[in-house]
C-alpha cells in the first residue's frame, strides 16, 4: 500500500493510472512525471521502491498544485466570479452550466431531476386544490 501526498494507490494498477487518481494529475502529467522520475509507466504500485516513491513525491510536491491546495485555488475563483457579477459567477449562483452548453434538453447532472410543468391530469389537479384549500384557512367556530 503506497501513499502519495496522502492518497493511498492501489497496488495492484499501474503507476500511470495510479498517479491520475491524485486530483490534479492527468494522463499528460502523470506521463512527464514519470519521465522525469525515470520511472517505467507499466510497473505496478506494488513493485515500486522506496527511492521511487521519493522521487515521485518530491516532483508533484515541487512542480504541481495538487488536492487540497488546487481545490481551494478553484473555490476562491468561482468565489470571485460570483462576487464580480460576471455571466459565468451569475451561471455559477443559479447553478447552470458555465462554458455555454445548451439546458433546454440536457445538463441533467447540474440541474437536477426533471420536474414535470403544465401537463397534469384532472386527478392531480384535485388533490392539490383540496390541500391548498384545506392548508390556507382551518376552519373557524364563532359563537
Amino acid at each position: 500500500m503506497v501513499r502519495i501526498l496522502g492518497i493511498t494507490l492501489p497496488d495492484e494498477r499501474r503507476i500511470d493510472y495510479a498517479l491520475t487518481l491524485i486530483y490534479g494529475i492527468g494522463w499528460s502529467n502523470g506521463k512527464k512525471i514519470l519521465q522525469q522520475a525515470s520511472v517505467k509507466a507499466e510497473t505496478r504500485v506494488k513493485a515500486l521502491t522506496e527511492e521511487e516513491i521519493k522521487k515521485l513525491t518530491n516532483i508533484i510536491d515541487k512542480n504541481y498544485k495538487t488536492e487540497g491546495d488546487l481545490r481551494e485555488i478553484i473555490n476562491e475563483n468561482i468565489k470571485r466570479l460570483k462576487e464580480i457579477g460576471c455571466y459565468k459567477g451569475t451561471r455559477h449562483i443559479k447553478g447552470l452550466p458555465v462554458h455555454g452548453q445548451r439546458t433546454k434538453s440536457n445538463a441533467r447532472t447540474k440541474r437536477g431531476k426533471r420536474k414535470t410543468v403544465g401537463a397534469l391530469k384532472k386527478e392531480v389537479w384535485a388533490k392539490l386544490d383540496q390541500n391548498k384549500t384545506g392548508a390556507e384557512a382551518p376552519p373557524t367556530k364563532t359563537k
